[in-house]
């Protein structure tokens, strides 16, 4: 724990030689950034205040650089997240093909707001701008899959698929 109380985040030496070999991987370090945060998310489970001061560390940034790479993609997780991610397109076509009715569905059923995480550590249910599938508004993503032309029959089905 470091003087705030707080555990203290550390790659291993594995995990250290990973990050020096993705950062020699290009003319400026730098560009390794994104795939360095991954290994920290992957690592610590999600990228605390303490994560993005290390990593910045690493590439001799400043941490509110490294804060405003973290907050600008949805990617990265600043809580610890849920086993699943259940991530619900709002751009255009899926707002106006029914999005807010999934997402209101999912939060009756999960009981959880957007951005929250079940108490039992299951789901975190997020809102993302886009995910590039239009023609199967409205849509979502679980973890790695995509599901689309929802209706909240559908989405209880996904749902109990969970484990």
């Amino acid at each position: 724990m470091n003087a705030r109380g707080a555990v203290r985040v550390e790659f291993t030496p594995e995990q250290l030689a990973e990050v020096r070999r993705l950062q020699g991987l290009y003319p400026d370090r730098r560009a390794a950034l994104l795939p360095v945060l991954q290994l920290a998310q992957e690592a610590f489970g999600h990228i605390s205040l303490e994560a993005e001061e290390y990593v910045a560390g690493l590439f001799d940034l400043s941490p509110a650089h490294v804060h405003e790479v973290v907050t600008f993609y949805t990617l990265f997780f600043r809580e610890p997240k849920g086993r699943h991610v259940i991530s619900v397109c709002h751009n255009l076509t899926c707002h106006l093909l029914g999005a807010q009715q999934v997402l209101a569905h999912l939060k009756e059923r999960l009981g959880v707001e957007v951005g929250g995480t079940t108490p039992d550590g299951r789901v975190t249910l997020l809102g993302v701008e886009c995910l590039c599938a239009c023609e199967m508004a409205p849509m979502l993503q679980v973890d790695d899959r995509y599901e689309g032309n929802l209706t909240r029959e559908k989405v209880d089905w996904i749902l109990e698929g969970l484990a």
